[in-house]
């Protein structure tokens, strides 16, 4: 369910990016608007209050038309403005100067370059500066009837700090709103896949075999009308298994019954062909070409029988692997001599023993022979063993004409003549047995055609090689006429 894992993963993601990016949209929203107002408010309150102080509460005070810094300090104007939290900072002309902190000295350097010229045309002007380190607003002008240049400085260190907190504040709103959205997130990930999760677990039921599996139906909503086609799906799907395995067990039974029925007959026509074939030479000759060719019969319909008989055994499961240390070399060598005694053989050493079982073993390579025997001639076939990868590779391999590739794989199925040229006078269940035989060895079957004409067919079985000798070995299996005889050997002093 990695793919599920990585789908609930992307979902919730998602879900959270959404929100966290809604959190920041906003935070920063806010942040920014409130930044404005709280500036705009303090500006418009500030500039409110300098155009009061200049037209009334400077005026009030009478000041000579030439102030000095004496006069502005006599004046207690500095206080006044002090009492409403404003610095006072006066430009008297001729490098005079009037501050009611220390720290204002130097103010006329900080001042943006117009607000200087703006306050000596009798303007009113504004500036956000750093005053001695802390942020500040500074309003200058002009008295109405003229006078010197009061600049009033207020401190804005407050409002920054508000505001800094407000946008701590929907910081860790916004990472409670991504924390609290990834937790709601998993839980409605985990809900909306959860009949997607419940469909697999049925699916994995219906592949072990367990065709009542259903995805159970919770909703009324799009995922239950889902879940109610996915189990109409599986009923069919289970039907369907079932009339084709009932159909495949009455064909099993039919082949095994008809294969039974033809023995006793058949070993009758055989007995009768056997008789005619011994007299073939009293016929007359008009006859004996007949007689010939219903001994041959006989012999391929009797192979026919036999072959029907072997995988109606493996249908039922009848047959059994006996295994046994095999000396593999002599098997080859012994199903070579009794089935094809022109093919090659070059064997790795004099002597391999593994453990497996020879019948089954000895039954797929006369089937590979007569395979090659019947479709290549009795020349240019090979016998090869390999068991140097872990794996028995038992290969047989001819010059015939080979198989289509589209069709190569299909040869190891049973009653198939994929090709007239391969097909001869063959039933088609030679290597369709070969394939069972494999099978219960835990092995398995390929086919593949050869550069420059020809099939190569392969065993691969797992085996668990015992030794392999030079001759001198201890133990060897022996076969003779296909019979499978122990045999030791002392190893010479």
């Amino acid at each position: 369910m990695s793919w599920l894992g990585g789908v609930r993963a992307r979902l919730t993601a998602s879900l959270v990016a959404v929100v966290a990016l809604t959190a920041i949209v906003l935070g920063v929203s806010a942040s920014v608007v409130v930044d404005l107002r709280l500036h705009d408010q303090m500006l418009e309150a500030a500039a409110e209050q300098a155009r009061f102080d200049l037209s009334v509460v400077v005026p009030e005070r009478q000041l000579p038309d030439r102030p000095t810094p004496e006069d502005i300090a006599r004046s207690g104007l500095a206080d006044t403005f002090r009492r409403g939290a404003v610095e006072t900072f006066v430009d008297l002309g001729d490098d005079a100067r009037f501050q009611s902190d220390e720290r204002l000295a130097g103010l006329l350097t900080l001042l943006p370059a117009d607000m200087q010229a703006r306050v000596d045309r009798g303007e009113l002007a504004y500036g956000w500066l750093d005053v001695g380190g802390e942020p500040a607003l500074v309003v200058g002008g002009r008295p109405a009837g003229g006078g010197p240049a009061f600049y009033f400085v207020r401190d804005v260190a407050g409002v920054n700090a508000a505001i800094d907190q407000l946008r701590l504040a929907l910081a860790v709103g916004a990472l409670v709103m991504v924390v609290f959205a990834l937790v709601i997130s998993r839980r409605v990930a985990r809900s909306i896949l959860a009949p997607v999760e419940e469909a697999g677990r049925v699916a994995e039921r219906i592949e072990r075999g367990d065709l009542s599996a259903r995805v159970p139906v919770t909703s009324r909503d799009e995922f239950g009308t889902w879940a109610e086609r996915f189990n109409r799906m599986t009923g069919v799907l289970a039907d369907t298994i079932r009339r084709l395995e009932a159909a495949q067990h009455q064909n099993r039974r039919f082949v095994a019954d008809v294969s039974h029925e033809l023995r006793t007959p058949l070993a009758a026509l055989v007995a009768e062909a056997s008789i005619v074939g011994d007299h073939l030479d009293e016929l007359p000759t008009e006859s004996r070409r007949a007689a010939e060719l219903l001994v041959a019969d006989v012999g391929r319909m009797r192979s026919l029988v036999e072959e029907l008989m072997e995988l109606s055994r493996f249908d039922a499961s009848a047959e059994e692997v006996a295994v046994e240390p095999v000396d593999v070399v002599r098997l080859v060598q012994a199903v070579i001599a009794s089935r094809q005694p022109t093919a090659r053989f070059d064997p790795p050493a004099p002597s391999v023993v593994v453990d497996t079982d020879p019948r089954r073993l000895e039954r797929i390579l006369a089937n590979f022979l007569d395979n090659a025997r019947e479709h290549a001639g009795a020349t240019d076939v090979t016998v090869e063993l390999d068991v140097s990868g872990g794996d028995l590779v038992l290969a047989v391999s001819d010059r015939g004409p080979g198989v289509p590739e589209d069709r190569l794989q299909r040869i190891f199925e049973r009653f198939t003549k994929l090709d007239p040229s391969r097909s001869g006078g063959s039933s088609g269940l030679g290597l369709a047995i070969a394939a069972e035989h494999a099978a219960l060895l835990g092995g398995y079957l390929q086919a593949m055609n050869r550069e420059g004409g020809g099939l190569r067919l392969e065993l691969v079985v797992p085996a668990v090689t015992r030794s392999l000798h030079d001759g001198d070995g201890p133990v060897t299996q022996a076969f003779e006429s296909g019979t499978p005889t122990t045999t030791t050997r002392e190893s010479a002093p």
